[in-house]
């Protein structure tokens, strides 16, 4: 198993494409299906003009455990990883980016998508999102204010 899962991590530094890439790249696979999540410039309709990143102290562990199910789940994945980035996050900075090699690219496709939503679903990594009109939210917690 860890040889198929080549990167976990959460960090307060920028986060690069190309590491995770070239972590998942195999011989073996026909296809690589990377998802690059970025800060936007607004939520629903309201402009944000600041966010941050908090994680739980159990984030890392819960992170493997969602690469782990993912890999279990589908034996057609021959390399994984995950990164996300906690800290403060300027409008356009590269918020997480999940990777999955398969045999064929329809596996990784799907693969891709699993691995992204049960990290977005499991993983406790909150966003806590400033608007442009002073209000704040927090999301992944039942904390928000305006």
């Amino acid at each position: 198993m860890t040889e198929v899962i080549r990167l976990i991590d959460i960090r307060d530094t920028p986060l690069a494409v190309d590491e995770v890439y070239d972590a998942v790249r195999a011989d073996t696979a026909g296809g690589v299906a990377l998802f690059v999540g970025t800060v936007r410039d607004h939520d629903e309709n309201k402009p944000v003009e600041a966010l941050g990143y908090s994680a739980h102290s159990t984030a890392m562990v819960a992170l493997q455990a969602v690469v782990v199910g993912v890999v279990e789940r589908r034996p057609e994945v021959v390399a994984a990883a995950a990164v996300h980035r906690v800290g403060d996050l300027r409008i356009g900075d590269i918020a997480v980016i999940v990777a999955v090699a398969c045999t064929h690219r329809g596996d990784a496709f799907l693969a891709c998508q699993e691995l992204i939503d049960d990290l977005k679903a499991s993983v406790p990594i909150w966003k806590h999102q400033v608007f442009a009109d002073g209000g704040e939210e927090w999301v992944g917690t039942s904390v928000s204010g305006s």
